[in-house]
């Protein structure tokens, strides 16, 4: 995920997400990659670096990507990313294709859908 202030996504998705950081590396231009992890999925953020097509969302004006996280409270993880700073563009409910989900944008401009499956299976959200 590129962004414009990694180091403040890092902090953003630590408070807002419960990510923690598992390695750190900084340029000598002092930009950074990040690998962090919520509950064992992994993901890198990197300051963006136009010179080599690595664009953030913010200088697109969008994105075209959602990612999906799934917990086992998305209602309480939503909650605690509106109040850190995203925001919400669908309210977390019980969706017809077999999930409890929302959708939000954090401060980046990456769109998060969050959600668990709803009781009695996963659902047909993953093509099963």
């Amino acid at each position: 995920m590129n962004v414009r202030n990694a180091p403040g996504a890092v902090d953003f998705y630590q408070r807002a997400l419960g990510a923690t950081e598992v390695t750190r590396s900084t340029r000598t231009d002092g930009k950074i990659v990040a690998e962090m992890s919520i509950d064992g999925a992994r993901f890198r953020v990197a300051d963006e670096t136009l010179e080599v097509a690595n664009p953030s969302p913010e200088t697109l004006d969008g994105t075209s990507v959602r990612i999906n996280l799934l917990v086992p409270d998305p209602d309480a993880v939503a909650k605690r990313a509106i109040a850190a700073g995203a925001t919400e563009v669908a309210k977390v409910a019980d969706q017809s294709f077999g999930l409890r989900q929302g959708r939000l944008v954090d401060p980046f401009g990456h769109h998060w859908l969050i959600g668990r499956p709803l009781a009695g299976g996963a659902g047909d959200w993953a093509g099963s």
